[in-house]
């Protein structure tokens, strides 16, 4: 029996049962958010840890959610904790309480998909703001020259939200509540990962970090 065990572990060591049980723990430390977007999340956060440091922990953003909902959250990936679960502003562009549409054009004032490394924090008209570098040529390789960036903002309000049936919306940034921006901000710079989603079809298809070759 022993032996069997030992032998079921070594192959899970060369398999993805590693893989699963980390979805299986955070999935359970954020059990609102969409299973299916997580494990997407982790093998795009996967690919990526193939050329580059992904550090330790990963934002998550449900775009297919509407804004009056939490579809923001923070995990500390080895540990398999959540961190924050929060409100967040998409793009006046990409439409009302459910963004439709998403781009990395200059001036459309779209969010962007895809996963994203969080860069260096600074102090800017929105205060304690982090600047993103988007990671999908052609998707969201262009944040930086676009000016997205991670900041806090007052129409991020979901008692407002509530109210007007919708968030405020930014420019394309993805903006999160003045009183929580400075926590979720220092969480994620420098290096770590932010992964945006939306039910897009063409991206899901087209999406290099979501079809990343098997070794």
């Amino acid at each position: 029996m022993r032996s069997v065990l030992a032998l079921l572990i070594g192959l899970c060591a060369l398999s993805p049962c590693l893989a699963d049980d980390r979805l299986d723990r955070l999935a359970a430390a954020a059990p609102a958010l969409d299973r299916e977007v997580l494990s997407l999340a982790l093998q795009a956060r996967a690919c990526a840890a193939r050329t580059r440091d992904v550090g330790r922990r990963l934002a998550v953003i449900d775009y297919s959610r509407p804004s009056t909902e939490v579809r923001l959250w923070v995990f500390d990936v080895p540990r398999a904790r959540l961190l924050h679960a929060e409100h967040v502003a998409h793009g006046r562009g990409s439409g009302g309480n459910r963004p439709t549409v998403f781009s990395d054009v200059e001036g459309s004032y779209q969010s962007s998909l895809g996963l994203f490394a969080m860069a260096e924090t600074y102090t800017g008209q929105n205060g304690y703001s982090l600047r993103m570098d988007g990671l999908e040529p052609g998707v969201n390789g262009r944040a930086r020259e676009r000016l997205i960036v991670m900041h806090g903002a007052d129409y991020v309000d979901p008692a407002q939200a509530r109210r007007q049936g919708r968030l405020g919306r930014s420019w394309g940034c993805p903006a999160v509540r003045t009183a929580v921006a400075r926590a979720v901000i220092d969480d994620l710079k420098d290096g770590q990962l932010l992964f945006a989603y939306a039910d897009d079809p063409a991206w899901r298809r087209d999406s290099s970090l979501l079809r990343c070759p098997a070794r």
